[in-house]
């Protein structure tokens, strides 16, 4: 790993450690993703973070604050745009007919994509509206 590598590594540990102290679990490598979707037919809550400020003062935050109604999604799982490329891209690949975003949400079930909230539905939008999108995705697919 070079110097920029070690140091965007290093930058984007916070970045991190939000989601996955939130109970998002963290799927860094392709084989990671493949077998979580393959074991997984429950609706997933599928963060793609970033190291964007939209990511910080919205996506991470709505994400967070969705999961506290009565209706959820049963697992969370997050890859790292720009961090961890292969995961991210092999995801996406589960993001049939949507253009690569980041950052994004995306609500999984049996493999396919039931809801997704793309970036230009993150920024510039509060972070309330984002988390009334993500309620209503569960009220519908959970």
């Amino acid at each position: 790993m070079n110097a920029y590598e070690e140091y965007m590594k290093e930058i984007a540990q916070p970045m991190r450690d939000e989601l996955t102290n939130a109970g998002f679990e963290e799927l860094t490598t392709p084989e990671e993703v493949d077998q979580f979707i393959s074991e997984n037919n429950e609706p997933v809550l599928v963060v793609v973070n970033s190291v964007c400020g939209c990511a910080a003062g919205l996506a991470r935050p709505a994400a967070i604050t969705s999961l506290e109604g009565p209706k959820k999604p049963n697992k969370l799982v997050t890859v790292f745009a720009g961090q961890d490329r292969e995961a991210t891209a092999k995801m996406r690949e589960y993001f049939e007919g949507v253009e690569p975003s980041s950052p994004s949400m995306g609500l999984v079930k049996d493999g396919k994509l039931q809801h997704f909230i793309p970036r230009e539905q993150i920024e510039g939008y509060e972070v309330e509206e984002i988390v009334n999108q993500l309620t209503e995705a569960y009220q519908k697919y959970c």
